[in-house]
């Protein structure tokens, strides 16, 4: 899988003005819900498209900065797929789905 860190608002910010679809998955590192969903789109993940990874407990203003701009509630786990800077996607704990994130891509 080819993770990405994202471990900035600046990057955050330059992502979103892209015209490209960014994945993004927010994970907290000290939940164990988290880490079998991360492992699990791991599993499945068959696309060669990044993915940016964003550890929440390190990088915690770059999760508020995504709701904020997104309009999307934080939650951890959870996977946002954004197109031309707007939220398609977002999903969260076990609702995670790669297949359904791959066929956006």
């Amino acid at each position: 899988m080819n993770w990405i860190t994202l471990n900035s608002e600046q990057q955050l910010k330059d992502l979103l003005a892209s015209q490209d679809i960014i994945v993004v998955f927010k994970h907290s590192t000290r939940c164990s819900i988290s880490s079998m969903v991360k492992n699990r789109v791991e599993r499945e993940w068959t696309s060669d498209h990044a993915v940016y990874y964003l550890d929440l407990i390190a990088h915690r203003n770059v999760s508020n900065l995504i709701a904020q701009l997104s309009g999307v509630e934080h939650q951890s786990p959870q996977m946002i797929v954004f197109k031309e800077g707007k939220p398609i996607y977002d999903a969260s704990h076990t609702s995670i789905s790669a297949s359904e994130v791959m066929d956006l891509l």
